[in-house]
């Protein structure tokens, strides 16, 4: 349970955890994709895809380590990760779209909270 300091802080509520699982689900889709684009079959791409992430969600629930951190471990400096991660961190990379996401879902939601 989450307690929020002022109530329009609920629209940012709206745009990162009513939205997210949408958010998390598309992940799956473009994992899976992109599986299927380096020659795996569908049916493996999706199953990759779901338990990577069904997996990756159980170690943040078991795991009180930050985010950051359990990257960090699952990183080996220079090998297949890294590298991936270096498009993801990169620029404009995933931490500004997400930001971009969450900001345009807000502002839908103030919309709607005004008609």
């Amino acid at each position: 349970m989450v307690w929020l300091d002022n109530e329009t802080q609920i629209d940012a509520v709206t745009a990162v955890s009513g939205s997210g699982p949408a958010y998390v689900f598309h992940l799956v889709e473009a994992l899976a994709a992109a599986a299927r684009e380096q020659g795996l079959s569908p049916a493996v791409a999706d199953r990759l895809a779901r338990q990577t992430v069904i997996g990756s969600a159980a170690l943040l629930e078991a795991d009180s380590s930050a985010p950051s951190v359990l990257r960090e471990n699952v990183t080996s400096p220079n090998g297949t990760t890294a590298a991936g991660l270096a498009v993801l961190m990169g620029e404009p990379g995933l931490t500004d779209l997400i930001s971009r996401t969450a900001a345009a879902a807000r502002k839908r939601s103030e919309e709607l909270g005004r008609s």
